[in-house]
């Protein structure tokens, strides 16, 4: 199936509007795509407690990942939750939030006080990616049984294409290819930093993925050189014979390598926040931890009251 068209606007100068109209706030990109995505993995996880998507096991490890290319200048959000299909493209991508744009057009020529919510406020939150990328894709496999994968792509203006997807397993990826002035997202301590301000307390864990390039890769793959030195006290060294302090060495690399094996990636966000949990099941550690990472003052709250 192979389709073009032209965006449901009134307008050839929408895309170019949202690129002036938040350029001092392109960070806001990323809080509109990855609040998407965790969208779509909250949608699924309702319509599997509503019993209308039994098909996915009930132990399903929801996420949502950030993966940077700076070599190839290509960013992906890559979500594995409800999917789209061809209709719901159609639906929810080309008519740009069911043909709003007249309002935002209109809305954007009174406004003079720098509001940097507009997409927000119009439901245009998708469109907040050609801030940064010249070109935009989609493609997406929906959680209905049956569903075909279909693919959406739209350059700097509104043509669009819409053909058969290629992913196989449940969710979206979407694909931006990053212009020149974009290109400081594709470092990681910026998109940390940028995730940290907007999506630090989202309901889905969040990852940040960077691609490498071959000789990264290769370096990376190069197995460690081995430490042979045994590290003792000078007590010990006294007391123990030498079989026992091969033995100790032993023990003590065979416990380094079970913690390297236990150890896991973590997301970068905290989806469970103490607002979701009852004041009996958080401490006090807790509590300052949460104090620290939101107001980022290094002393301890005089108190603190927590309201359900």
């Amino acid at each position: 199936m192979n389709e073009k068209g032209n965006l449901s606007i009134n307008s050839e100068n929408f895309l170019p509007i949202i690129k002036k109209w938040l350029y001092t706030d392109k960070d806001i990109f990323i809080r509109e795509l990855v609040s998407n995505a965790c969208d779509a993995v909250t949608k699924l996880k309702k319509l599997m407690i509503m019993g209308e998507a039994d098909h996915i096991p009930a132990d399903e490890a929801f996420s949502v990942h950030v993966v940077l290319n700076k070599e190839e200048k290509i960013m992906q959000i890559v979500d594995n939750g409800i999917g789209m299909t061809h209709e719901e493209i159609k639906k929810y991508i080309n008519q740009i939030a069911f043909s709003g744009a007249t309002d935002f057009l209109s809305k954007y020529e009174e406004k003079a006080d720098g509001d940097n919510e507009i997409i927000g406020h119009f439901g245009l939150g998708f469109y907040s990616a050609f801030m940064v990328a010249d070109k935009v894709e989609i493609d997406t496999l929906s959680y209905q049984e049956g569903a075909a994968a279909a693919s959406w792509s739209c350059a700097d203006g509104i043509d669009y294409e819409m053909a058969d997807g290629t992913r196989t397993e449940r969710g979206t990826t979407i694909t931006l290819h990053v212009s020149e002035d974009g290109e400081e997202f594709l470092d990681e301590n910026k998109m940390y930093e940028a995730l940290q301000k907007y999506c630090a307390f989202m309901p889905v864990p969040i990852f940040i993925d960077v691609m490498t390039n071959e000789e990264e890769k290769a370096e990376a793959a190069e197995p460690e050189k081995k430490d042979n030195t045994i590290h003792i006290s000078q007590e010990e060294a006294a007391t123990l014979t030498k079989d026992e302090i091969l033995a100790k060495a032993n023990k003590d690399s065979e416990e380094e390598k079970q913690e390297e094996e236990k150890e896991e990636p973590k997301p970068l966000n905290d989806p469970s926040p103490l607002w979701l949990k009852q004041p009996k099941d958080c401490t006090d550690e807790e509590y300052k931890e949460f104090y620290h990472k939101v107001f980022f003052d290094l002393n301890d709250p005089l108190f603190w009251i927590h309201l359900n």
